[in-house]
């Protein structure tokens, strides 16, 4: 009877309790007296169901259709304004290239003004000092160009003979009846597209009269610009409100300090580069030494594809006039030098107001070729400048990281009503209490 009473027992035990250890069955004993003393503990204990995936669902679906329709108004408010400034290039462009010359005279002209010239008088003597130092460096290049210019066609004409020669020795074996078809040819599709070569040629006369008037139309500006240069922040400042004002003052203490930082940046780079490489074709006896390291110097306007191109016109008549060997000395030569440029001389002078990818600028290069040609390829990158500049503006701004303070330490702000305006910048340590004399 008791071994029956005994399975008896056992057998109304439960299954998960009769397999537990001593231990685990010491643990649920004193879970069973917590829940009787307190029940609301218990039940607090149990996990709530979990909720369907439809609710989720629906808010993600909602949260995804919001950032499409804000990323597509976006896309839409960039089409536009891209389309609004292929319609206002014409006047775009000599605003820009004005403020590139003010960027560049401005230095001299606060000279003048601070040893008391007057304003007007000022922007005109660094406006033509500026063009005689043009038309100076034209009139020195010229005399060259010429002087070698028949020396540089006939070794082009012995080139050719030589890749005559080549063409009929092995592995190509061409005769002269062979090359004379083909040069025949070529001249026969040259006449044949006369006239789109002609086309071509009145499009570029066009092209270069339009770039005429941009260019006089930006010395005007430029004068404007340097001559009463330091009320354009204010009377702008002033019209935009006092909540905006601030704003105004350090987008434009910004934008001018970015132009100017670029212009000093590609100024001393094509420097470097024109120097170095226009010393090693002196000394490999390459003709046009000086016209290569001019366009080299200004090649660096136009971040890595303006180096690409001075390079290859080097890299050219060096093979046109002195043969292989010194075409690929040249070669190694411009490779080195952008090398020592891109690694040690960029990171050095950029700082930290300038810094914009590689493909940034290939890309801001190509698009301002595509709308303005030359110019267009020359202005990409200070375009794509000032954007980044607005852009990290309005970042900060956004992350309550004060955009309005000047690499200096220094606050921007407008004082004075509309007429009697200016930009005074405080020391942020000052809590803007006392404001600095306005810059020039």
């Amino acid at each position: 009877m008791r071994l029956r009473s005994g399975r008896s027992a056992r057998a109304d035990v439960p299954h998960d309790r009769r397999d537990a250890s001593p231990g685990d069955e010491a643990a649920q004993e004193a879970a069973s007296r917590d829940a009787a003393r307190d029940p609301g503990r218990a039940e607090a204990r149990t996990p709530a169901p979990a909720e369907g995936r439809g609710p989720r669902l629906r808010a993600a679906v909602r949260s995804l259709a919001v950032i499409s329709a804000q990323l597509l108004l976006i896309v839409a408010a960039v089409v536009v304004l891209g389309w609004v400034a292929g319609r206002l290039w014409v006047i775009l462009l000599p605003i820009v290239l004005g403020l590139l010359f003010a960027t560049v005279l401005w230095p001299p002209a606060r000279f003048l003004r601070k040893h008391r010239c007057p304003p007007a008088l000022a922007a005109v003597v660094v406006l033509l000092g500026f063009l005689a130092a043009i038309g100076g460096l034209i009139a020195w290049i010229a005399p060259s160009v010429v002087d070698q210019g028949q020396e540089l066609a006939d070794a082009a004409t012995a080139a050719l003979e030589d890749i005559q020669e080549w063409l009929q020795g092995p592995p190509f074996n061409l005769g002269q009846d062979q090359i004379g078809q083909y040069v025949d040819q070529a001249i026969n599709s040259v006449q044949a597209n006369a006239q789109s070569i002609a086309g071509a040629a009145v499009t570029g006369a066009s092209a270069i009269g339009n770039g005429l008037i941009n260019l006089v139309l930006a010395l005007v500006l430029a004068f404007f610009f340097i001559k009463d240069g330091p009320r354009w922040t204010p009377w702008l400042s002033a019209q935009t409100g006092p909540k905006a004002a601030p704003h105004v003052a350090a987008l434009s203490y910004k934008t001018w300090t970015t132009l100017s930082e670029f212009i000093k940046q590609q100024a001393l780079v094509g420097f470097v580069d024109a120097f170095f490489i226009g010393l090693g074709l002196w000394i490999l006896g390459v003709p046009l030494v000086l016209p290569l390291a001019v366009l080299t110097f200004f090649g660096a306007f136009i971040p890595i594809i303006g180096a690409f191109v001075a390079g290859g016109f080097a890299v050219l008549i060096a093979l046109v006039s002195n043969g292989w060997t010194t075409a690929l000395i040249v070669l190694g030569i411009v490779i080195l030098v952008q090398q020592i440029e891109g690694n040690v001389l960029q990171p050095v002078i950029q700082g930290r107001g300038f810094n914009l990818h590689p493909a940034v600028v290939i890309l801001a290069v190509t698009a301002g070729a595509s709308l303005a040609g030359i110019i267009g390829a020359f202005l990409g990158v200070p375009v794509a400048a000032l954007i980044a500049v607005v852009y990290r503006y309005v970042r900060d701004e956004l992350d309550g990281r004060s955009p309005e303070v000047t690499e200096d330490g220094d606050r921007p702000r407008v004082t004075g009503d509309e007429e009697h305006a200016r930009v005074v910048h405080d020391p942020v340590g000052d809590g803007g209490d006392g404001g600095a004399p306005e810059r020039g």
